[in-house]
Formats: structure tokens, C-alpha cells, sequence
């Protein structure tokens, strides 16, 4: 596996946190690559937005603002629903039962609480979509849309009793791939997206309303 691919890859599990600097000798050592390499895939890594590079004090991964992260978002909302629609076509019985099983797996973490493993699934299901969506292009850019925005994720998958309302949004995501319905695929992964949106943007309200009471 290339460094970058590496390095993208503990960025999206949250490994390497935004702001985080990014030590060329630790990446060195960890990876086995010489610094070059290392050099290389800050560069690539860049250019994604993922790390960005400070003068006189290297690299690090970089921190998307709130109005970014909605744009980001919005942007994500076409290619996911793009994605969701093509599936519709495409989808197997075989990869109906999948998706119906990885849905109620969902089910099941949110309903115990289990956050993490809430969360795990729901990148599985997301990228299961995308794959049998067969379009490559827009699934290489939610990729890299999505390591953009690991901080607002976190939190927005922390927000009290968010699995709950995402877990149904996701079955009628589930269901109108499985009924093999481009339209309704569509129209629920906007629908999802939108309420995603709707979330960050409670969420930001409070973090920003609870700092300005405690200055």
C-alpha cells in the first residue's frame, strides 16, 4: 500500500485527528518508507484536502471550518443519491439479502447504543451502495470528500439520539435499492443527507452557543 493510502486511511478511522501534526520521521519509521515517500504523500494528501502544509512547521491534517464541512456536505448529497439511484439498477438478490442484513445489523447497535459499531456499519453500508452503484468516478470523490470531514462526523455521531433517526433513514435507503427503485433510492439518500445537514447544523448552533456562555 502507498504512504498516502496509508495515511488517508488513519485519518478516516480518526487515528489522525485534525490540527494533529504530522511527524515526517514517526511516518518513517511506522511505515517503512523512506522520506521521500513520506514527502510525496503530504504532497498527494494536499491536494485532496486532507493535509495541509505550514511554513517553518511541516505538516498536518488539516482543519475544515463549519461552512466548508456544509458545502462539502452538499456536495456529498448529489453523488450519494447518484450513487443510491444507480444501485437501484444494478443490485443482485444476492447483494439485497447483503444490504438488508448490514441494515439490520444497524438496527440492532443502534438500539443497544453501541455507537462505534453504529458508526462502523454505517460506513459498510455506505460503501456496499457505492460499489454496486458501479460509478467509480463519483465513489472516488465521496472518498475524499468524507476524510474531509472525520471532525464534524464524530461529533454529529455522538449527538443524543442521532442512530435512532439515522438507522430509519438508512432502512428506506435499504428498501428502495432492494425494491430496485432509481427514484425512491434517490429521493431517500437526499432525504438522508438533508437530515445529516439539518444535524450538523444543530450541532455547530449548541458547541457555538455553549462556548460563547462559558467566555
Amino acid at each position: 500500500m502507498a504512504v498516502d493510502a496509508d495515511i488517508r486511511a488513519l485519518i478516516l478511522e480518526g487515528e489522525l485527528v485534525p490540527g494533529q501534526r504530522l511527524i515526517e520521521s514517526e511516518l518513517v519509521e511506522r511505515f517503512a518508507a523512506s522520506r521521500a515517500a513520506v514527502r510525496d504523500a503530504f504532497g498527494r494528501l494536499e491536494g485532496e484536502g486532507l493535509v495541509e502544509r505550514v511554513q517553518n512547521r511541516g505538516a498536518r491534517v488539516r482543519v475544515i471550518p463549519f461552512d466548508e464541512a456544509i458545502e462539502i456536505t452538499e456536495v456529498r448529497r448529489a453523488l450519494e443519491s447518484l450513487c443510491a439511484g444507480k444501485a437501484a439498477e444494478h443490485v443482485t438478490d444476492a447483494e439485497i439479502a447483503e444490504l438488508r442484513g448490514v441494515a439490520g445489523q444497524m438496527d440492532a447497535a443502534a438500539t443497544s447504543g453501541d455507537v462505534g459499531e453504529y458508526a462502523m456499519l454505517n460506513r459498510r453500508l455506505h460503501a456496499r451502495i457505492h460499489e454496486i452503484s458501479g460509478q467509480r468516478t463519483a465513489r472516488t470523490l465521496i472518498v475524499r470528500l468524507r476524510g474531509q470531514l472525520v471532525r464534524h462526523q464524530y461529533r454529529l455521531a455522538m449527538k443524543p439520539g442521532r442512530p435512532a433517526k439515522s438507522v430509519k433513514e438508512h432502512m428506506a435507503i435499504v428498501e428502495a435499492i432492494c425494491g430496485r427503485d432509481r427514484g425512491a433510492a434517490e429521493a431517500a439518500m437526499a432525504a438522508h443527507i438533508d437530515s445529516v445537514l439539518e444535524a450538523m447544523r444543530e450541532t455547530n448552533r449548541t458547541a457555538t452557543e455553549g462556548a460563547a456562555a462559558a467566555s
